[in-house]
């Protein structure tokens, strides 16, 4: 249950018209960490979406254009973990320990069954829930994923740490990773960018070096090539989406299609002309996909 909660705009129970407009709110869980989130608040309806994060991102990296699609029939809820922008504590240095973190978010929220959307770190952070802890998740969208263990997973690329891991990574830097060179690809990147930075007031904090550090150290370990890893995956009987761009350069879109392989229940789709961002580039298009997965009869 939680502890307290507390929010920096709007009232409790009311409905912003867009993510960007949503409040800062704060809950503590039973672990002591003060959990910083947005939530659509629509209370009403079945089962809320829990969305996980990218690496060295917080509430605001999230694409309004995104979530406000995916909040049309769905309560969808964003949130720092431990240590991330405005959450409080320390960042952990493992995925176990996030996945462990998150569950104390749910727990302090009253939700004890969600459809989890995780993206790249946010990714692993949902299989490890999906493993550990089963009977709280009731479908599994992984985005830009690869399974524990998968060869050629230890660390990222020179090119690509370089861009998105450094003291002052700036949009440069990030279009270059989370988009392709096309002009069209390019463009919805600038566009995306342009929607994150649109909410001027009541930002979220800027995830810290510490976090950042911490971050790629589970990255790393998550990575340790472990074929005995792949095998858990099996136990994995959810239906789950496993999707990415054909040209993402921080987890290449075999390790999605390996994923898929390995998990009972999975599909696939990797969108064309696009890169990690993916789901930004092609928000319209991959919230429809998300939303036929989560209504589809199992």
């Amino acid at each position: 249950m939680a502890t307290g909660t507390t929010e920096s705009s709007t009232g409790a129970g009311q409905q912003a018209d867009s993510y960007v407009d949503l409040p800062n709110r704060t809950v503590t869980a039973a672990n002591g960490i003060d959990y910083a989130y947005r939530d659509t608040d629509d209370s009403s309806r079945d089962v809320p979406l829990l969305l996980l994060q990218h690496f060295r991102g917080n509430l605001d990296n999230w694409d309004p254009a995104l979530v406000d699609a995916l909040a049309t029939t769905r309560r969808v809820i964003a949130f720092d973990n431990t240590g991330v922008g405005g959450s409080s504590g320390s960042t952990p240095g493992t995925v176990e320990q996030m996945a462990d973190d998150a569950v104390a978010f749910l727990t302090a929220m009253s939700l004890d069954h969600v459809d989890v959307l995780g993206f790249s770190l946010g990714s692993f952070v949902a299989q490890q829930i999906a493993l550990t802890r089963p009977r709280i998740v009731r479908r599994l969208v992984l985005a830009s994923s690869a399974p524990q263990g998968a060869a050629g997973m230890h660390g990222w690329s020179p090119e690509v740490i370089g861009a998105i891991g450094s003291p002052n990574t700036g949009a440069e830097e990030v279009l270059d990773v989370f988009y392709t060179s096309s002009s069209a690809s390019r463009k919805a990147g600038q566009e995306a960018l342009q929607r994150m930075f649109a909410r001027s007031a009541d930002r979220d904090a800027p995830p810290s070096w510490a976090t950042r550090e911490a971050q790629y150290d589970a990255v790393c370990t998550w990575g340790i090539p472990d074929h005995g890893m792949l095998q858990r995956l099996g136990c994995l009987k959810l239906p789950v989406f496993v999707a990415n761009g054909d040209s993402d350069p921080m987890i290449l879109p075999h390790y999605s299609q390996l994923l898929a392989g390995l998990i009972p229940h999975a599909a696939v789709k990797i969108y064309p002309d696009s890169a990690h961002g993916f789901l930004f580039q092609h928000h319209t298009e991959f919230a429809a996909d998300v939303e036929a997965f989560l209504t589809e009869p199992r």
